[in-house]
Formats: structure tokens, sequence, C-alpha cells
């Protein structure tokens, strides 16, 4: 079998699901063994990426997020299902913000650009990874097995906690039939997710008309429903999309229950360790997930850890760029204070705006610095699985002078009450060069991050 680009440029417009900012989305042909290539045309450069497993952030909610040096890529699993269901191998996908547009929820209107850009065939031969034994992941009553099969088929069954929308399909994918049996299913969620979701300034660019909502035994929808069964097929759709990380196609049959992108992900990873000759060493043999209640060791923040880098804090937080407040915690003083560091530089985004002429940091972001450095704070106390720590409310908040571009802004925070493992509150300055220029009292919380249903 043949590999296959597009014969010419296409683009797409709208709005990213999760940032909610407007986006360009560019298919351009490719050369043979190319694979799919990210290009971000808004960063310096216009650097590329290509999206492999390796690269997957391990803190999954509602979407498959990508990165490799300073490059990230949000939600790009509807993108990745549907060049992989129309059997591209080859194709530059280019765009000028983070996350690809959502437009209605589904991989159609991606389909219908590849149609229009046209399929062709190239001068070399597909490649393909054939299982030869079962490999699975497990978390409690989720599961994603992969069987040894001649071909690519999917087995799926999605239900809520409640058991109420419980739906199964199955099916022999090939290009015809994902077309018009997947790419059209839509994505959805509960309704009572959407506001813990906001909070954690995901789904900024939700509406319906880019998701199905599903409120007790109601369907709210601006349309009915494409299919009876349209969320497990909406999440076969995720399947494809998610195991196109493993950077060739597979033949193998995918039985998922109750999956998501953080069980395909881990799937796709034991895939790739085997597919590369690793499936014999005692770490990859090891369960991919541990059970409910206890944290991977890259998200647990250990009492050996005095201080806490970037890359840890972008482990910890929900937070991405721009949005992250803190570069560094240098100290925990015992276990209920920190030190940590911002450094303003005129790099920062708002600075376009606030004040054209006259940069200067915002007082609200200097309140999110002291937030975020509480969260880290919070859940040095915790350590459960599926855990976020959300900013509730500032008191007796204080600004004392301007910080501009060039100021390390130093961030003191202590714990002052904390009312089991939920709720706490504490007291938190800024400083630059020893001078206090913010403070204030602030309260946050510890809460579950939302099982998916997208």
């Amino acid at each position: 079998m043949k590999q296959r680009s597009i014969l010419r440029e296409v683009s797409i417009h709208g709005k990213a699901l999760h940032t909610g900012k407007e986006v360009l989305l560019t298919l351009k042909p490719a050369p043979v063994n190319h694979g799919i290539v990210f290009r971000r045309v808004d960063l310096y450069g216009n650097p590329e990426m290509r999206p492999q497993i390796a690269m997957v952030n391990e803190n999954l909610v509602r979407s498959t997020d990508i990165s490799s040096g300073n490059m990230t890529m949000h939600t790009i699993e509807h993108v990745l299902s549907a060049l992989s269901g129309c059997g591209i191998d080859n194709c530059i996908v280019e765009l000028d913000a983070s996350e690809p547009p959502i437009l209605d929820g589904s991989a159609k209107h991606f389909v219908n650009l590849i149609q229009k850009a046209e399929p062709v065939e190239q001068d070399a031969e597909r490649k393909f990874y054939v299982l030869d034994e079962p490999i699975s992941v497990t978390e409690g009553n989720r599961s994603i097995i992969a069987l040894p099969y001649d071909g690519f088929k999917i087995t799926c069954t999605s239900t809520d906690d409640r058991g109420i929308h419980t739906q199964h399909y199955s099916i022999d994918l090939d290009p015809e039939n994902y077309m018009l049996e997947i790419a059209p299913a839509r994505t959805f969620t509960i309704y009572e997710d959407i506001e813990p979701l906001l909070k954690m300034g995901k789904i900024q660019g939700g509406s319906l008309d880019s998701a199905v909502v599903i409120k007790g035994n109601q369907i709210i929808s601006k349309e009915p429903l494409r299919f009876d069964d349209e969320f497990v097929r909406h999440k076969i759709l995720d399947i494809v999309g998610d195991l196109e990380l493993l950077g060739c196609r597979l033949k193998a049959h995918i039985i998922a229950v109750r999956t998501g992108h953080k069980l395909n992900s881990l799937l796709t990873r034991r895939l790739a360790e085997k597919m590369q000759g690793k499936s014999d060493s005692p770490k990859a043999l090891e369960p991919t997930l541990k059970p409910k209640g206890t944290r991977q060791s890259k998200t647990m923040l250990k009492a050996e850890e005095t201080t806490v880098g970037i890359r840890r804090i972008l482990d910890l937080l929900p937070h991405a760029y721009p949005f992250v407040m803190i570069d560094r915690v240098v100290e925990f003083i015992k276990d209920d204070e920190l030190i940590a560091i911002k450094n303003v530089t005129i790099n920062e985004p708002y600075f376009v705006g606030h004040f054209p002429g006259n940069p200067v940091m915002p007082g609200v972001l200097q309140i999110e610095s002291m937030a975020q450095a509480a969260g880290i704070l919070m859940l040095r106390q915790v350590s459960p699985e599926g855990k976020v720590a959300l900013f509730m409310c500032a008191d007796k908040v204080k600004f004392r002078r301007a910080v501009v571009p060039g100021d390390q802004m130093e961030i003191h925070v202590k714990l002052t009450k904390t009312r089991g493992t939920r709720v706490a509150s504490a007291y938190a300055e800024c400083k630059v060069d020893g001078n206090i220029v913010s403070s204030g009292e602030l309260m946050f919380t510890v809460v579950d991050v939302p099982e998916e249903g997208m």
C-alpha cells in the first residue's frame, strides 16, 4: 500500500476549544517519509514538530497536548484523527496559534478540507506495525487493549458514571467508513463538569456549536444527534487520533472500555516501547497506571525536593503559556512556607497593551503569581492523583509600587489556615530588590480533575 499526501494547499479558520483564540489552520503537501508535521507560523523561526508519543504531556485533561522545546501544541487529536482516518501519511499542518480550531467538535470539517486538497498516492510504501501479542492498560473500570489483527479494528464501549448513556460500537476502519461513520461524531461533555473545566482555564472557546452537553437524561445540542450512538463514535475518533502518535500505521484490534486521552496515550506508549524493542525491559512491563488515590512520581511533590524548576511547575499546575506566573520555587521553609521567583521580561505578552510605551505588570497577574505559588505549597500537603489547586479569592490586597520589565519578583507565601486537605488560606508578598511591591491574603482549594468525556 502506497503512502499518501495531498495535492494542494487548503485552509480553514475557527476558534480553538480550550484557549478560545481565533486560529488559521493550513494543510500543505509533504514528500514521502515526511510524516505529519505541525508548524507554528506565530513563533519566531516558524518551528516545526513531528508529533510523537514521547512528547505527550502527562496531565491530559480533555485533550491531547504535546511539547518539544519551547513549542507546544494543544488538542491535536481531531486533526490527527482526520489525517489518519483519510489515509494521509505526509502533510504539513500549519497554524498561527497553539491549538487547532474546534469547529463543530467533530473531524468532519477537517475531512472535508482533506478531500478539497485531494489525496494523492506517492512513490513509497506505507509503513505498518503489526502487533504480535496483546497489550493492555487498565485503571479501575477503564481499560484499553490492543490485540493482534490483520487490519485496523476498534471496538469501544462508552458510558458515564451512572451508566445512563451506555453505548457500544465496533468498526473495521478504512478511509471510506471513517469519513461516513466516525468523522461526523462530535465531542461531548457532562453539564456538571463545565464549571470546573472553566476554572481550570479549559474550554474557553466551547459552546453548543462545538460540543454536545449531557445534563441528566437530557441531550443539549444545537442540532439533533448525528447518530444514536454518537458519543462512542467520537471516542473511536479520539482513539484514531491518539494512536497516530505511534509514528506509523498499526495493524491491531483495539478494544476500549470507558477510555479517554490518558489511557489512549498510555497504550500508544506501550506499543511504541514494544515496537522499538523495549518490551522485555522490566520498566516497560511495569503497570503503566497506579491505582486511583496515588500520584505518579512526576506529579508528586516529594519531601526531598527543596526547589522546583519550571518543568516541574508545568507538571504540577494546570496552567500553560502565557499564564504560568512563576519560574522557580527557590526554597521551601518547613512545610507551610515557600519562596518563588518570577522573572519579568519585556517579552511578556501583556506588555503589548499594558501599557504601550510604559510597560507595567498588571496587579491581577501579581496576585496570580502569589496564587500559583500558594497552589504548589498546598499540593505539597496532599498527593492524591487527579487533583488541581484552584484560586478562590483574595482579601486585603495592596499594591505599593509598579513592577516593570527587568524586575525579578520574589514571591513569599505562608499557609495560615487549612481545612482538611481541600481548602487553605495563605498570606503572600511579592518583593523586588527586597522591597514589598504587593501583598494579600489568599484562599484556594484542591479539587478533582473532571473525568474525560470528550
